[in-house]
């Protein structure tokens, strides 16, 4: 996964008040203001429709999507696991997107050929400003944090890799329905938790970016936000690339009483945004990693919870709503 313990970096911990004016109505200029109070009750619909698409966040569908995952088996790159759940959530973006591709490539790896593929979701592809939001779907291959005779077996991946994935996948079905005014892509990314060195990890999102034909104005990637105890700090290389846009996605979910969200630095992570970062492009990580589950075999749904999915899917739609 992203942050290999040796890369991390431990020591760099690093309402508004609404004034509304007074009416005053002057029967002088009746339509002036009959057409004032059409735009403003025009507005206020508008604005309604926004919040209502942000709170329509199912965390049952985005659990069943967390579920299914696991049912498959570790979905290490190679397996019939990896296939199914390609499959599948190909099947799930179709239902929702206004285009949906797969960019495959091919990864060698101790001799061996291994075919992995991107899955990709867009909303609105003619609009200009483009929002990226991204996670991954592979698990891990080896539970190297886990006791010494299970530590070449593959990982479940309930939180590290599914439950990013599931509030993708239930985002796409929201947008679907709330039209946003944005072009918004969702990338899942494959290979990101493949190797045993930096060399072989982050490999969906090196390849994506290497073959983009777009640059987002803004990028969110979320990875391991499932912790039942769910607690979000600013992630260091995220904070010192993008200030403003880590302080705009926490604010969010402050104002919208989601305390999950804590503005501080804690950690240094190595993820894929690092290959968007590296490109000269604005992407943050939300992430957890305050996950004592991680790289071991008891990765498994009981430890995540669908209050976590929620809290980080709430945010990710009103994020995206309010750009337009």
């Amino acid at each position: 996964m992203k942050l290999k313990e040796s890369l991390i970096n431990l020591s760099k911990k690093k309402a508004m008040a609404l004034n509304r004016p007074q009416c005053f109505y002057d029967s002088s200029h009746t339509p002036f203001m009959e057409r004032r109070f059409w735009l403003l009750s025009i507005s206020v619909l508008l604005l309604s429709g926004c919040l209502n698409q942000k709170s329509d966040f199912d965390p049952d569908r985005a659990w069943s999507h967390l579920e299914a995952q696991v049912a498959f088996g570790p979905r290490v790159p190679g397996s019939i696991a990896h296939e199914n759940a390609k499959e599948y959530f190909m099947e799930e973006f179709k239902k929702y997107c206004d285009g949906v591709t797969i960019q495959p490539f091919t990864v060698l790896h101790g001799g061996k050929s291994y075919e992995m593929a991107n899955i990709v979701c867009v909303f609105n592809p003619k609009v200009e400003k483009k929002i990226l939001l991204a996670a991954h779907y592979d698990s891990r291959p080896y539970a190297d944090r886990d006791s010494p005779e299970n530590s070449q077996k593959p990982i479940p991946g309930a939180n590290d890799g599914a439950s990013g994935v599931s509030v993708l996948l239930e985002v796409a079905r929201v947008l679907s329905q709330g039209n946003p005014k944005v072009s918004v892509v969702i990338v899942l990314f494959d290979g990101e938790d493949f190797g045993k060195t930096l060399e072989y990890y982050f490999l969906g999102s090196r390849y994506f970016t290497e073959h983009m034909d777009f640059t987002p104005e803004k990028a969110i990637l979320i990875d391991m936000i499932g912790d039942k105890d769910l607690n979000i700090y600013y992630e260091t290389n995220s904070y010192e690339c993008c200030e403003s846009l880590v302080e705009e996605v926490w604010g969010m979910a402050s104002r919208n009483g989601i305390s999950a969200f804590i503005p501080q630095e804690k950690y240094s992570i190595m993820d894929d945004h690092i290959p968007f970062i590296e490109k000269g492009i604005h992407m943050i990580d939300i992430i957890d990693f305050d996950y004592p589950y991680w790289h071991t075999l008891q990765d498994t749904p009981d430890k995540c919870s669908k209050e976590s999915l929620e809290a980080v899917g709430r945010v990710l739609l009103i994020f995206v709503y309010s750009q337009q």
